[in-house]
């Protein structure tokens, strides 16, 4: 119902728009406690709240649109982005059937032969010699004759049978033997041959007994000599090869200043291969995806996505290595992204065995299988062999002593010698590099004590070579050992010599007494590491009944 107030206004309780004010204000009307002052009032703020609110639900359904305007367009921008990916792959797999084309038609084509020479006129026969004259023979029967008058003249070499079992460096390997064991026989297991030692303390089994055999005393001529095996690297060449990636690595930063698409991809790729190694863990096909994903990375990189520069990998390599029947790359170039993320890899690979493995030996087990499994298998082999030397120039310059380097720890080039660590120009402190050796040791066996017996794919680093790491630690001359020898030997051996008794037999238990009880017996000193091995091959005898003689 309708009303008049006081001062002449009107309402209406349903209406929602407020009543026509009079010119006096409310405060100084006569009636302004009155219920009709106090019923305008809650209609004005009423009309007030429901303007608020409209403009609010405007605000909210402008704000709702204007979000759904902005998925729409970044779906559509996605689709791009996929539809420009897509658009590139094409282009890039045009370009390849393109090159193949060019390839196939190259190949197709010949070259025609030459015309035949004209026939020469014979030449005159040469006068009959007399009869009573000596026929003289030609080259191939004189170096027939020479080769057999020496065969005459050098008596055979009877084999004399070893002494002991343990003589042979290194053993057979389960019956077979071992591909890089020296023939020589020594006193010890780990005892240097009498014979001069190539410089070269990576020379294969066929040097080292091409050095070793009797020579004839009479030389035959040089086509029936049979070829000579190819120089064993030396050593050194690891440190060539680590300065060679460190200018891959400015060669494809360089790179990818100009390439966009290289520079956010490479980083991405480094990053997933890091992550990957520091989520390995124990467990039998735990390491599963880990695994397949570090490999769909360098598949990719391997056949090119993204492009990269192509290079030559014999750079990053110890041997000479030429094109072999069969194997999946034997051309002279691989991408450069390919090889850079090889050396990332190992990088990862060497700071995950020094952060995590000194303090917990066992978390190196999963690494050293993983890294086996990846230099080893058949797609990531240049011309048949493996890409660890990648890996080993790094160990070469964070443990050298494995590869026979030693030094004082008491000057600066014997601490460089012995793969010490500078921090802002000043030395790591000792336990920090124990801590270091320790598990850098521990890594290397979990590489090198790898069973393929039951792998199609060849061991990219045989336990030949951990043998040859610890011939090298324990024939150091008493004067000249020091800890880091002493700790890298006994992470070597610690959790290991079950897997390394397994490969050797009885020769891997008398190595064992060697490293354990004589190399440490010789050393002047007993410093915290000799005392090291002494305190481990007690424990083998209380652990396992090993008993070494200590």
């Amino acid at each position: 119902m309708a009303g008049t107030s006081p001062e002449g206004r009107r309402w209406t309780p349903n209406s929602r728009s407020s009543p026509v004010r009079s010119p006096v204000p409310t405060y100084r009307s006569e009636n302004r406690n009155g219920e009709m002052n106090h019923l305008e009032a809650l209609m004005e703020a009423q009309s007030i709240h429901d303007d608020v609110r409209e403009q609010a639900l405007k605000t909210l359904d402008d704000y709702m649109h204007s979000e759904e305007r902005k998925k729409l367009e970044k779906r559509e921008q996605g689709i791009k982005d996929r539809q420009r990916r897509e658009e590139e792959r094409l282009r890039h797999e045009k370009k390849l059937r393109d090159e193949e084309e060019r390839l196939r038609a190259l190949q197709a084509q010949t070259v025609p032969k030459l015309p035949p020479k004209p026939v020469e006129q014979p030449a005159p026969q040469p006068k009959p010699s007399p009869p009573n004259a000596t026929a003289l023979p030609s080259k191939d029967d004189a170096a027939a004759t020479a080769q057999q008058n020496a065969a005459k003249s050098t008596p055979p070499v009877a084999a004399d049978p070893p002494k002991n079992p343990f003589q042979t460096v290194p053993p057979k390997i389960n019956g077979h033997t071992s591909p890089a064991a020296p023939p020589t026989a020594a006193a010890s297991p780990f005892a240097k041959p009498a014979t001069s030692q190539p410089a070269n303390p990576f020379a294969t089994a066929t040097a080292a007994a091409a050095a070793a055999a009797p020579k004839p005393a009479t030389q035959a001529s040089a086509q029936t000599q049979p070829a000579k095996p190819p120089a064993a690297p030396d050593v050194d060449r690891y440190v060539q090869i680590h300065k060679n990636l460190k200018k891959l690595r400015a060669l494809i930063t360089e790179h990818a200043k100009t390439n966009p698409q290289l520079k956010k991809l490479m980083g991405e790729m480094r990053r997933e291969i890091r992550k990957s190694l520091g989520q390995l863990t124990g467990g039998k096909g735990a390491n599963k995806k880990q695994l397949e994903s570090i490999k769909s990375i360098l598949m990719a990189a391997l056949n090119g996505q993204p492009p990269s520069p192509m290079i030559d990998p014999s750079s990053f390599v110890v041997d000479r290595r030429e094109p072999v029947e069969g194997a999946l790359h034997n051309g002279h170039e691989l991408p450069a992204l390919f090889l850079y993320l090889m050396n990332q890899l190992g990088k990862a690979i060497v700071n995950q065995f020094i952060n995590e493995c000194g303090a917990a030996p066992r978390s190196a087990d999963p690494v050293g299988v993983v890294t086996a499994q990846l230099f080893s298998a058949k797609e990531f082999l240049w011309r048949g062999k493996s890409l660890i030397d990648i890996l080993m120039a790094k160990f070469r310059i964070v443990c050298p002593v494995v590869f026979g380097y030693r030094g004082s720890d008491k000057t600066e080039q014997g601490r460089l010698r012995l793969g010490w660590r500078k921090d802002g120009g000043a030395w790591i402190s000792e336990q920090q590099h124990n801590d270091r050796m320790m598990g850098l040791g521990i890594g290397y066996a979990s590489i090198a004590l790898r069973d393929f017996s039951k792998s199609s794919n060849i061991n990219p680093w045989p336990p030949s070579r951990y043998w040859k790491s610890m011939a090298n630690i324990v024939n150091t001359p008493p004067a000249e050992i020091t800890d880091t020898q002493c700790i890298v030997l006994k992470s070597m051996l610690n959790q290991h010599e079950e897997k390394f008794i397994n490969f050797y037999g009885s020769a891997a238990v008398a190595a064992l007494r060697r490293a354990l009880v004589e190399f440490p017996n010789s050393a002047p000193k007993k410093t915290p590491g000799v005392m090291g091995l002494q305190v481990l091959a007690v424990m083998y005898k209380r652990d396992m009944g090993l008993d070494l003689g200590v």
